[in-house]
């Protein structure tokens, strides 16, 4: 048994990035822009006073459009809110902004680290076919 904790999730995972595009520049700025689209839609349904199933949906979109991108930290927090808005006894208002504001706030560093990725992705010298 190992006393060790466990490693954290990266932020955004370059290596899923490219696992999912095959490392294609093009197809991963692509990837990137629809993350951005997905997150700028979905977001908006983050609402803890909203009905449960709305912002566990979107919490749901968002994990898969995290998981594309490799937005691991991201991913994990959609997963933990979807499941309290889908489970028998879903929180209450409060208990569920304490969750959706912990997705909206990795969602802000997550998109900062996605702007820094796309410059450097834009920036990279292209491969000529």
């Amino acid at each position: 048994m190992s006393d060790a904790a466990p490693t954290p999730l990266p932020l955004l995972d370059r290596d899923q990035l490219d696992a999912m595009t095959g490392g294609d520049t093009d197809l991963s700025l692509e990837v990137v822009d629809i993350f951005v689209h997905q997150a700028e839609i979905w977001s908006r349904l983050l609402d803890p006073r909203a009905d449960a199933s709305q912002w566990a949906d979107a919490a749901h979109t968002l994990k898969g459009a995290s998981l594309s991108i490799g937005a691991m930290q991201l991913a994990n927090a959609c997963e933990i809110a979807e499941r309290a808005g889908r489970s028998e006894t879903t929180p209450s208002t409060a208990g569920a902004a304490a969750l959706l504001t912990d997705v909206k706030d990795l969602l802000g560093e997550t998109l900062e680290a996605v702007a820094r990725l796309a410059h450097a992705l834009e920036s990279s010298p292209r491969k000529v076919s």
